[in-house]
């Protein structure tokens, strides 16, 4: 084997020197045929191009002496190389082994061997220990295991490596042991090879194998011989976190649900108050795990987002009736009624109008010999002068005078006329009593008859006698405002005696509250 070890040596540095001849002889030849020494002129590895330059500037130095130095001395210190390389190329004289224009050419380390019409390259150094020279010059690896030319002994075999041979023990060592050069197995320490086995977890060394000490959050495969991560969520269903588990590499983390926030022992959950970061356009109220939001009156909740608040127009509405007894005008999130110019004032419930008293408030137009009777939304003027045979004995009322001729015409004339007058909204539901009738005093043994004599045409209205007198009725519905005359007769028979008895009743039928115009589409 210290046989072997001299030969690889020699045979090294002889490769060696070969090789930086062979670039030495190419600086040589760019200095000669160009004049010029420039790095990137040469080819191969670094050093092998620092050599050919090296050689080149040694040899234009040898050039320049040559003009200047008759014995060709440089006058300066450099290595004897560069001194055998510029006294060469300053005397003109022929490199060693660098072939001229025209002549074979053989490598570095070879001869030119002249042959009959030809010629041939012969290595000058020997191939070296474990190596042949072939015919064609080159040289081949000895197999000294086939060979026979090893000195393995019986108890190991014989395996060839370029140059040389090894003598491996037959019976091979286990897995985690490593055979000596006379064929013991030496434990491997695992632990403390190049490539960490354990991936930053504790590592104990075994006989022949190795155990990891994983971790927090880690186990040990016995096969594999790794530290896997322990999924603490799938092993601790609904133990570990209130809500969501999620796995990490040697932990696990605790995530809540929309709605809640971590709470600070990292396991629980704690409602999240949206409301803080104003979700809502108006209204929030916080809930468990979410929120509301809400809307103040005269908004409602948009479809669109469920978060804001958009203006109900209240006088759209048709749930619950009008919101305006007359006209309604929308304003942002809320409304507004409104009443006629005349007639009428909006009521304290700031929805209804109410009817103005134009004859209490003096702001009627009637004359003065005309009497104001207030009706819903206005006013009339009436004024009624008594017939002849009659004076008036009060605002409303005449008395007949005596009769100076006892005819028959006389005696007809009722004793006393009345006028009155009332007013009723429409669509009063009937049957509806709206006037009553009878003597100042009564006593039991009276008998009254009481007549619609006039103004009842259409036959809306009717009399009846009831009690101690008689009862105006309203029979059919009157659905339109309407002015009607009614004159009633009442016969009083007291004491064999008959009376009769005038009322005129101005009955004015208004709507009960004003109408309000038609609204446009």
């Amino acid at each position: 084997m210290l046989r072997s070890g001299r030969s690889r040596i020699a045979q090294e540095q002889c490769c060696t020197a070969a090789t930086e001849d062979l670039f030495c002889s190419k600086g040589i030849n760019q200095a000669t045929a160009n004049k010029t020494c420039k790095l990137y002129l040469f080819t191969g590895n670094y050093m092998d191009r620092r050599i050919a330059k090296s050689c080149c500037d040694c040899c234009m130095l040898g050039i320049g002496a040559r003009r200047e130095a008759p014995n060709c001395d440089l006058g300066i210190s450099v290595s004897k190389r560069c001194q055998q390389v510029a006294k060469d190329c300053c005397s003109g004289a022929e490199v060693h082994n660098l072939p001229s224009q025209g002549s074979p050419t053989c490598q570095q380390g070879e001869e030119c061997i002249n042959t009959q019409g030809s010629f041939r390259c012969q290595r000058q150094a020997s191939c070296g220990t474990g190596y042949e020279l072939t015919d064609s010059n080159l040289c081949k690896d000895i197999d000294e295991c086939l060979t026979g030319t090893h000195n393995c002994g019986s108890e190991f075999r014989c395996e060839n490596k370029p140059g040389s041979f090894t003598c491996l023990p037959r019976s091979q060592c286990e897995e985690g042991y490593l055979q000596d050069a006379v064929g013991n197995c030496i434990d491997v320490d695992e632990c403390k090879a190049s490539q960490p086995v354990c991936d930053g977890h504790g590592c104990v060394n075994l006989l022949g194998t190795f155990r990891c000490e994983c971790q927090p959050g880690f186990i040990f495969n016995s096969i594999n011989k790794i530290c896997e991560d322990i999924n603490e969520c799938r092993h601790y269903p609904g133990q570990l976190c209130a809500h969501k588990c999620e796995n990490t590499p040697g932990s696990y983390h605790c995530r809540c649900n929309t709605g809640f926030t971590l709470a600070s022992d990292g396991r629980n959950c704690n409602d999240l108050n949206e409301c803080e970061n104003n979700p809502c356009s108006q209204e929030c109220a916080n809930v468990y795990g979410s929120y509301q939001c809400y809307c103040r009156t005269g908004y409602q909740l948009s479809d669109r987002d469920g978060a804001t608040c958009d203006d109900v127009d209240e006088c759209a509405l048709s749930a619950g009736g009008k919101v305006c007894s007359y006209w309604c005008s929308n304003t942002v999130g809320s409304f507004q009624c409104s009443c006629p110019a005349t007639g009428y004032t909006l009521a304290p419930n700031g929805r209804t109008c109410q009817d103005i008293d134009e004859c209490a408030t003096g702001s009627h137009t009637c004359r003065a010999k005309e009497t104001c009777f207030n009706v819903q939304g206005g006013f009339r003027c009436l004024s009624f002068d008594c017939p002849p045979n009659f004076r008036r004995i009060a605002d409303n009322r005449c008395e007949l005078l005596p009769c100076r001729q006892q005819g028959h015409e006389c005696r007809s004339l009722p004793l006393r006329i009345s006028f009155y007058n009332l007013t009723f909204p429409t669509n009063l539901p009937v049957p509806a009593d709206v006037f009553r009738m009878g003597p100042s005093n009564s006593i039991p043994e009276d008998a009254i008859h009481l007549a619609i004599v006039g103004g009842n045409e259409e036959g809306y209205f009717s009399a009846q006698r009831q009690g101690y007198g008689g009862v105006i009725t309203l029979q059919r519905t009157l659905t339109q405002p309407r002015d009607f005359l009614l004159s009633v007769e009442m016969r009083l028979m007291r004491f064999g005696t008959v009376s009769l008895y005038l009322a005129k009743i101005a009955v004015f039928v208004t709507h009960g509250q004003p109408v309000p115009p038609m609204r446009l589409p």
